[in-house]
């Protein structure tokens, strides 16, 4: 299937790692110009270095952000914009990992700056970025906006990390809502456990917490899902880049999860 993203323009956010690295990786592969955001610029230029090594017909840069401040959004919007000449495709991937570390995860030991600190960045930067470059999007009568949240959105354990997700998928269907009569489609991702470079050091600290071998963990991790594993990055990436292209108009305001079918929770 042709997805049709030759030539379009993406800006990924939390782009240097992670999900956020093997979807810029994906869209560059389908022919579309890809700015990289993050706060690292050291990191940013390792990872765009390692993007433009692969030969991909797309042109890859970077720009720097923090997407818990306002103005550092606008300007990396305005910078993406002048690089690649207009942003077509909004990834919003920036996040604190896990909600912060030493966060707590239940409500009672959730202080009020781990809980701020991660909506800012997460769900509140989300709609910076989106702010950002909606009217770009409306002028040209196009655009996707596909957010990455997770699959904390649907259980408990982790309060912060369930709030934010929350957070995301509302955002998610109020943009929908406001912008699909403009051709701009907004989609939510939900990944549950997601094989990245950090999966070796969770894994661990997931056998330390539980008294298990690394092993060990890793099977009850994989034994929640339907597939019996856990999803890849790139898998992931997959997915998004579809609802990227042109190709997912139907879709638009709703969640799509990534996680490898959670056994026995049903969704409708």
């Amino acid at each position: 299937m042709d997805l049709q993203l030759t030539g379009k323009r993406a800006l990924v956010t939390g782009g240097s790692r992670g999900i956020g690295l093997r979807i810029a990786r994906a869209l560059l592969a389908e022919g579309a110009h890809v700015a990289i955001a993050a706060r690292d610029t050291e990191r940013l230029a390792k990872a765009a270095a390692e993007l433009a090594a692969l030969g991909h017909p797309g042109r890859i840069v970077t720009v720097r952000v923090d997407t818990g401040d306002d103005e550092s959004v606008r300007a990396a919007a305005q910078s993406a914009r002048d690089q690649l000449g207009g942003i077509d495709i909004l990834i919003n991937n920036a996040a604190v990992p896990g909600g912060g570390k030493g966060a707590a995860t239940s409500p009672s030991q959730t202080t009020d700056q781990e809980f701020v600190d991660a909506v800012n960045v997460k769900v509140v930067g989300y709609l910076r970025t989106a702010r950002a470059v909606v009217p770009g999007m409306i002028a040209q009568g196009w655009g996707r906006i596909v957010n990455i949240s997770g699959l904390a959105a649907r259980h408990s354990g982790n309060f912060v990390a369930t709030a934010r997700n929350i957070g995301v998928a509302a955002l998610t269907k109020n943009l929908a809502d406001e912008l699909g009569r403009h051709g701009i489609n907004v989609t939510v991702v939900h990944p549950g456990a997601t094989v990245t470079e950090r999966t070796p050091q969770l894994t661990s600290d997931a056998a330390e917490s539980w008294g298990v071998t690394p092993e060990e963990a890793e099977r009850r991790l994989a034994a929640n899902t339907a597939i019996g594993r856990a999803v890849t990055a790139e898998e992931v990436a997959d997915v998004v880049t579809f609802l990227a292209s042109p190709r997912s108009v139907a879709i638009t305001g709703d969640a799509v999860t990534v996680g490898g079918g959670v056994v026995g929770a049903i969704h409708y």
